[in-house]
């Protein structure tokens, strides 16, 4: 599809137990899903204080309707890791179908 000119590889990691709670193991995590998809900027916000350096940065991707990606996988695009931050809303009318999410990284 031309429109969807950006490479995006999709990453779940399984829930582990160590002694004191649960948590996603992302050391271990498998790639579930990679092709073209679009990826576009949303937002990007600084910490307003000057003990706290981090930018906040926001993408939306649309990926095609078969993709593998739920709302607590991560994604890879050129390089840079992303965690999903919405649950992934299929849109199958007209004449690009498609999937719709929202992704983030904390740059500090």
């Amino acid at each position: 599809m031309p429109h969807f000119t950006d490479f995006v590889e999709v990453y779940r990691a399984e829930i582990v137990a160590d002694a004191y709670t649960k948590k996603r193991g992302w050391d271990n995590a498998v790639k579930v899903w990679a092709g073209w998809g679009s990826v576009q900027p949303a937002a990007t916000t600084e910490a307003e204080t000057s003990e706290r350096e981090t930018t906040d940065i926001r993408i939306s991707v649309f990926l095609p309707p078969a993709a593998n990606v739920d709302s607590t996988d991560r994604l890879v695009v050129d390089g840079i890791k992303y965690e999903v931050r919405s649950e992934p809303r299929v849109w199958r009318q007209g004449s690009l179908a498609h999937i719709y999410l929202r992704a983030r990284r904390v740059r500090r």
